[in-house]
């Protein structure tokens, strides 16, 4: 049996009209889809965006611009990866990633995904290690 993965592109329906997606919806999916791959620690928006972002609560699309034809997309997204990942790898499950949520959800087809490496982050290990200790302290003060 034979398995059927072709991407269908066209999202018009002739007798009740057609189907349009609102940019925020593929931001959103390539947002959601960049954020969970392993290594990557949070998208970067720019500095409009961090201040909007307090007041409308509307981080899932932070870092990320797309833009929506009737067949096709391109996104582009700004990322924080994780000290100690190899950023290439990082990018290209970040480009696969994406490109498949949004192919897959909305039919469109991905004809690009930029990823922009705004920083590297790193764990602060030294306050994880304090609060190991604290319990510790506290229980021989006692």
């Amino acid at each position: 049996m034979e398995m059927n993965n072709e991407v269908v592109t066209d999202i018009s329906v002739a007798e009740n009209g057609k189907v349009v997606f609102a940019p925020d919806v593929i931001a959103t999916i390539a947002g959601l889809a960049a954020s969970e791959v392993d290594g990557v620690s949070g998208l970067s928006g720019t500095v409009i965006e961090g201040i909007s972002g307090i007041f409308t609560k509307k981080n899932l699309t932070k870092g990320v611009h797309v833009e929506v034809g009737t067949e096709e997309t391109a996104v582009d997204l700004s990322v924080n990866v994780k000290y100690g990942y190899r950023i290439q790898d990082v990018c290209a499950n970040i480009q696969k990633e994406v490109k498949n949520a949004i192919e897959t959800m909305t039919s469109l087809r991905v004809v690009e995904v930029n990823v922009v490496v705004q920083s590297v982050t790193f764990e602060d290990n030294e306050k994880n290690d304090r609060k190991k200790d604290k319990p510790e302290i506290e229980a021989r003060v006692k």
